[in-house]
């Protein structure tokens, strides 16, 4: 309860939690019914950090910069951590404005809040291709370390020059879980999964040129990949891939 009561009044005084809610959570006040927040534009949900180990991400794509704002401001009534996704440099701005533990990380379109960050454990390895493929790699990062886990980044290390990846491979093999970045032919992701004994992530990107058709190739060679151990999520979902990536880690050794 200690803790919690900290908590709670460092968010008051940084003006990221309303006085009103602070003096709810301390009178033991509930959830709303169903464990979610209706607020007209969205129902938030409040339960997702006890069903799931993590709040609700926030995907800021095709919001207004209020709702935004709203959206973080409810979660933290709840939590002390928050992740927004695909941010806009107005909605960035606004919600630095109006959280001052926000922090915009513009390459990866992400903006954290976790003013008390989590021990961090673990290590989940980091793999991109190239540099065109940081964003979506950044997103991936920036995913897992707030969930907790270590990480280690390895940056254009693509099949193109493998003495790069090879150069690299001892501390990848260190990691527990390996996320593989990569666009073009996403050749990256079957290439890795035949030099560890980890699972692996592909996440094929959109970073391509001729006829990539905006990351479907790349997707489609990592799920025909032959190599044991390699599962793949969406085009451009770093997100995905770190947040599995973290759950991964979380895994204690002796099971």
């Amino acid at each position: 309860m200690t803790d919690d009561l900290e908590t709670i009044l460092r968010q008051v005084r940084s003006g990221e939690l309303p006085v009103s809610e602070a003096a709810r959570r301390l009178r033991g006040g509930e959830s709303p019914v169903g464990g979610f927040a209706d607020l007209g534009f969205a129902n938030v949900d409040l339960d997702r950090d006890r069903r799931c180990g993590f709040p609700e991400v926030v995907y800021c794509a095709g919001k207004s910069v209020p709702e935004v704002v709203a959206i973080a401001r409810e979660i933290l009534g709840r939590s002390n951590r928050v992740l927004l996704t695909r941010a806009t440099g107005e909605q960035a701005e606004a919600l630095t404005r109006a959280i001052p533990s926000a922090v915009f990380h513009e390459r990866s379109r992400c903006v954290t809040i976790d003013p008390d960050p989590l021990a961090k454990t673990g290590l989940v390895a980091i793999v991109a291709a190239g540099t065109s493929d940081l964003p979506v790699a950044e997103e991936a990062r920036l995913t897992a370390e707030i969930m907790g886990a270590a990480t280690a980044t390895h940056v254009d290390v693509g099949v193109a020059g493998l003495h790069r990846l090879l150069a690299r491979i001892d501390g990848v093999r260190q990691a527990r879980v390996i996320v593989a970045v990569a666009g073009m032919e996403g050749a990256l992701a079957s290439v890795v999964g035949g030099l560890v004994d980890r699972p692996v992530i592909g996440v094929p990107t959109s970073a391509g040129c001729g006829l990539d058709l905006d990351g479907v190739v790349p997707l489609l060679a990592m799920l025909n990949s032959c190599a044991a151990g390699v599962g793949v999520v969406n085009v451009d979902n770093g997100f995905g891939a770190g947040y599995l990536a973290a759950l991964i880690n979380r895994i204690p050794d002796s099971i």
